[in-house]
């Protein structure tokens, strides 16, 4: 036996002895600082060979003793605090691998909060304050050749990414901030930075070191949901160390080769929503997603297609990143061909929530800023097809962002495959939705943004009081405003007519009888034949007016030729707002009472705009009256006057005896397809706009007569579509379910519809957790509320 060897062994194996057995302050004193030697903390160290034993032989025996010792009578042995702090330096001081571990497992075999528990997490906070983290790590990124290495790294690894876990648990309401993993973190992004500049500074110096450790120390942070906390730390540092360093750039393309396969996703999801921009993820990446099958998938699969809840900063970012070297290109070319092909896919934009199809028209739009023309002619013919069947699909699509989108897209598209024209242009509305995706297609050039000169500094001269002049008056009767319409060639006269018609019907509802069907078709079939401002809202509001005045007889003409030929989509739609809007102003309490000024129009859901003076002013006659009771209330004497109340307008409801007129003929025929009309065929647009009409019309037949007969006839047409593929009628009959819970008395749909609220529940509970769209979801949850609440109040009457 070596003699050396077999001393280190001996004189351990007594210090060991007189720590467990002695209470000698002077002789444990004595031998731990003996013992120090060991660790080169003394004037007189130990010979290397010594220090090296004892470093891997003995140490964590040692320092097993020194943790069973632990206690507040040993260490009060010494009242001045020179025991603790021996006691200390051994696992500050010495091997930090075994010392963190002996650390660990001690807190493991602790049980319950004791002095001894908090005494070692303090201990622990003070090593991991003092670097020796750092320390751990680089020992681990040094070449060995020990045996059993490989599991040695395996616990260290579990150990480090778990103490914030394993802390948490020991210590519970006392845990420390620093082990927080808010905190823990951080402090340890701080650590794998300070190893990385040893390993850049030994490289320097000719020496060999591996990152592999860190690599899986990073991996495996991040695949525990803590990206944040680290790369937080990390980018920014990297960032500017990788600036003007090629070395420092290598070595972090070493560090992200070396991340583990099943930890890859989660690192460059991190890292890629961290990164400022694509330059640094240039430089923090290199080729990575070239040199590694499972990164290529990550950035041009994942990321690009399925983790759509990305901002398009990250997208920028990613792309560009493709886009910065020749080697990854390729990926990028190829990664537009697929956006534009599941772009354009009918299932996709039947079955894809909005929030992915937005990320999709987002992503091709950033590929097309990349992309040069030379690399477009090459795959014209493929990108060309993907967008035809593409726009085909959006503009079938019932929801307005959908066909909003295929717009979009469909138009930059086609202006940077052929750039000499002609393009694809659509009419949408220039909002910041709008702006923001066009932005993203603009080519990255250098000085693309250039400042404009203009005249903000002049105040513009006021015109808001200038009237235009016309030389034609406007018609004083309904079948002159007829006649002009029809037949006048006029067109101040025309426009004259048009801008009067709605005032007339309101002044003069029994001309208005007369004439009601015959005016409805007119505005029904109205084309605009000038510029005229607001053409398409004076046109609703006056046929609305025309409904509200003679609602039976015209709602029945208006559902008739819903259903009749040679009508567009856009007149069936026009007769469903219509009667939406003119069965929404009868319902309201008190109409036949108000002035026609109060009376409002509008589209869809909304409240109608008010109306221009429909009857002669009378504030002259009443301003009077009002002056005087405003006297009359400020010289009386109240002992106690209160708020001040409105009186709420008051009445019956006219849509009462007209309801049946707007609602049952639209029902009836929805599954009779016609020659240029099929509401289950290509219409959904037009269907789902049915059955919200629908649905508005049960939510204003609340408390009429018929409104059970109206609830039991939507239910059965709601049941018919349940499945419906289409996100748009989907939500309709949503809505529609929501409305008869709403407006058919409880009492009755307890009564003569309980199968079939059985049902429709079964049928919500599974919308309400499989939906692919969010906001089918959340209505599904509303209506299943509503059910609930229904149940609750009428339950224990059935009892």
């Amino acid at each position: 036996m070596d003699p050396v060897l077999s001393a280190v062994r001996l004189t351990v194996r007594e210090a060991i002895h007189t720590l467990s057995s002695s209470e000698d302050i002077d002789l444990i004193l004595s031998t731990l600082g003996f013992l120090k030697r060991y660790l080169g903390e003394t004037e007189d160290p130990a010979l290397p060979e010594e220090q090296e034993e004892f470093a891997t032989v003995h140490f964590s025996a040692f320092l097993r003793c020194l943790v069973n010792k632990l206690s507040p009578v040993w260490l009060e042995l010494s009242p001045d605090g020179q025991l603790e702090e021996l006691w200390d330096s051994f696992f500050l001081k010495g091997p930090a691998d075994q010392a963190f571990l002996v650390l660990m497992e001690a807190f493991e075999g602790t049980v319950g909060p004791s002095f001894c528990l908090m005494k070692m997490a303090q201990l622990l906070a003070n090593f991991l304050s003092q670097s020796r983290m750092a320390a751990l790590m680089e020992e681990q990124c040094r070449p060995q050749k020990k045996p059993g290495f490989p599991l040695l790294q395996e616990t260290l690894l579990n150990k480090v990414v778990g103490l914030p876990d394993h802390l948490g648990n020991c210590l519970q309401q006392d845990n420390l901030a620093l082990f927080f993993p808010q905190n823990y973190f951080r402090l340890l992004g701080e650590e794998v930075v300070r190893v990385l500049q040893g390993i850049v500074d030994a490289l320097r110096g000719g020496l060999d070191c591996s990152v592999s450790f860190l690599s899986q120390v990073l991996g495996k942070i991040c695949i525990q949901g803590r990206q944040k906390e680290i790369l937080g730390v990390l980018v920014p540092r990297l960032t500017v160390l990788t600036q003007e360093s090629c070395l420092w750039q290598r070595v972090c393309w070493r560090l992200m080769e070396q991340v583990p396969d099943r930890t890859m996703e989660a690192v460059l999801t991190g890292l890629v929503v961290a990164a400022p921009g694509p330059e640094v993820l240039s430089r923090l990446l290199g080729n990575l997603v070239v040199k590694s099958k499972k990164a290529q998938f990550v950035m041009t699969q994942k990321l690009l297609f399925l983790k759509y809840q990305h901002t398009t900063s990250m997208l920028q970012s990613l792309l560009g990143y493709l886009a910065l070297d020749s080697q990854r290109r390729p990926l990028l070319i190829q990664a537009l061909k697929e956006l534009l092909e599941t772009w354009g896919s009918s299932s996709a934009v039947r079955h894809a929530p909005l929030a992915q199809q937005h990320y999709l028209s987002a992503a091709i739009l950033v590929c097309l800023a990349h992309v040069g023309e030379p690399e477009l002619r090459d795959s014209r013919d493929e990108l060309l097809a993907s967008m035809m069947a593409g726009v085909k699909c959006h503009l079938d699509s019932s929801l307005h962002t959908v066909r909003r989108l295929g717009m979009i897209v469909a138009e930059v598209v086609s202006s940077r495959i052929h750039c000499e024209g002609p393009h694809l242009k659509f009419q949408y509305e220039d909002d910041e939705l709008s702006r923001e995706l066009l932005a993203l297609a603009t080519p990255w050039t250098a000085g693309s943004s250039t400042l404009e000169a203009d005249d903000d500094e002049f105040i513009p001269y006021d015109m808001s009081g200038d009237k235009e002049l016309k030389s034609s008056k406007a018609p004083l009767y309904i079948r002159d405003c007829i006649e002009v319409l029809t037949s006048s060639e006029d067109m101040e006269r025309w426009e004259a007519a048009l801008q009067a018609l709605e005032n007339l019907v309101c002044r003069s509802p029994e001309a208005t009888r007369e004439v009601s069907v015959e005016l409805a078709k007119v505005l029904l079939h109205l084309e605009e034949r000038t510029c005229v401002s607001g053409f398409e809202g004076l046109r609703q509001r006056a046929l609305v007016a025309v409904t509200v005045m003679d609602p039976a007889h015209v709602a029945e003409y208006l559902t008739s030729q819903f259903y009749a030929l040679n009508y567009s989509l856009r007149q069936r739609m026009d007769i469903l707002d219509v009667l939406t809007l003119a069965a929404q102003e009868l319902s309201r309490p008190g109409h036949l009472k108000r002035d026609p000024q109060q009376v409002s129009c509008g589209s869809g859901s909304q409240r109608l705009p008010a109306l221009a003076s429909c009857q002669p002013d009378h504030s002259t006659g009443s301003g009077w009256r009002a002056v005087v009771e405003e006297r009359i209330r400020s010289k009386t004497r109240r002992f106690s006057k209160g708020f001040p109340r409105q009186e709420l307008a008051s009445g019956p409801n006219e849509f009462n005896s007209v309801a049946g007129y707007f609602f049952f003929p639209l029902i009836q025929h929805f599954d009779r397809p016609l020659v240029t009309f099929d509401l289950l065929g290509e219409d959904q647009l037009v269907l789902g706009r049915l059955i919200h009409t629908l649905g508005a019309l049960m939510y204003l037949a609340v408390n009429t007569t018929v409104a059970v007969s109206m609830g039991k006839a939507l239910l059965e047409f709601v049941w018919a579509l349940r499945f419906h593929v289409d996100i748009y009628v989907r939500r309709g009959l949503l809505s529609a379910v929501s409305s008869i819970l709403l407006s058919v008395p409880a009492d009755r749909l307890l009564a003569d519809l309980s199968d079939e609220l059985l049902e429709a529940r079964s049928w919500l509970a599974d919308v309400a957790e499989k939906d692919v769209d969010e906001d089918c979801r959340k209505q599904a949850v509303r209506t299943l509320l509503l059910l609930e609440r229904l149940k609750d109040k009428f339950l224990p009457l059935t009892h």
